[in-house]
């Protein structure tokens, strides 16, 4: 198998687009998203640097979406930027569809031996191990409080990393009493803006290197797999993207952000290559 190209995909290939509107069936009926025009909004936190060159990706949701539905555009970005930087060699969904099996015998006759095929599905299935857990302790931790800003690391450490990414989440009204806005079209919009802005095209082909996500949420929240990380600060250097969603209107008065503290991921999700 070749290992995917530093290019981005189309709208059409962005991973699991399909799902996300099966999924959306088993849930309760929510409103359509209708297309409105992104306004463009000023970078969040403007005390923190902002290098020009870097990529602002805003992204208006006409009406409220739900706690639920946040999670899911942190889930989602965290494994498509996986993916698009080549820490992983096929989109999340199908890897598991091909590696929790084991390696079939005409597949190691025809491509690799048995070792190597058998090494690689291991590495895989520990990839995807991690990465599932990430998924469901993040499931666990917007489930217990609000969760204003995500960042994913690549590479380096936590305080250099070669790559970070952003996704500002304090504009949105997750509490609102309005009904919440369908998910899958909100996470149709929010790929569409990515592709459109082109944020990974000139980005050199990495290494493999190690993903950690970072997450804000209430200091009291009770979350005990997420470390603390109480005087953390966000990298001034590797920056590439911010995603900012925003549900066009006031938000909603939340408690003051200075009980909000930074957790940090306690697994570094390992790059797969075949």
């Amino acid at each position: 198998m070749e290992a995917p190209q530093g290019e981005v995909v189309s709208p059409a290939a962005v991973p699991d687009l399909e799902w996300f509107e099966e999924s959306e069936e088993t849930h309760a009926p929510q409103i359509e998203l209708l297309e409105t025009t992104s306004a463009q909004e000023p970078p969040p936190n403007a005390s923190e640097p902002f290098c020009p060159r870097d990529c602002l990706v805003p992204v208006v949701f006409p009406g409220p979406v739900s706690q639920e539905g946040c999670c899911r555009f942190t889930c989602e970005l965290l494994k498509h930027i996986m993916y698009q930087r080549q820490q992983l060699p096929l989109p999340y969904e199908h890897l598991k569809h091909f590696y929790r099996k084991p390696p079939q015998a005409e597949d190691m006759v025809k491509k690799k031996p048995r070792a190597i095929a058998e090494a690689n599905s291991r590495a895989c299935q520990q990839t995807l191990a991690e990465l599932e857990s990430v998924l469901n302790h993040l499931e666990g931790l917007f489930a217990r409080t609000l969760v204003p800003r995500v960042l994913i690391l690549l590479g380096g450490s936590v305080l250099s990393p070669k790559e970070f990414y952003e996704l500002d989440l304090s504009r949105l009204a997750p509490n609102s009493m309005d009904q919440s806005l369908s998910t899958a079209a909100c996470l149709r919009r929010l790929f569409r803006a990515i592709f459109v802005a082109d944020a990974f095209s000139e980005l050199q082909v990495p290494p493999l290197m190690g993903t950690i996500v970072m997450a804000q949420g209430h200091r009291d929240c009770g979350e005990d797999w997420f470390r603390p990380k109480l005087n953390y600060r966000v990298p001034r250097r590797g920056h590439k993207l911010t995603v900012t969603l925003s549900c066009g209107r006031p938000s909603v008065p939340v408690p003051a952000w200075e009980d909000y503290i930074w957790f940090q991921a306690p697994v570094t999700l390992k790059g797969f290559h075949e």
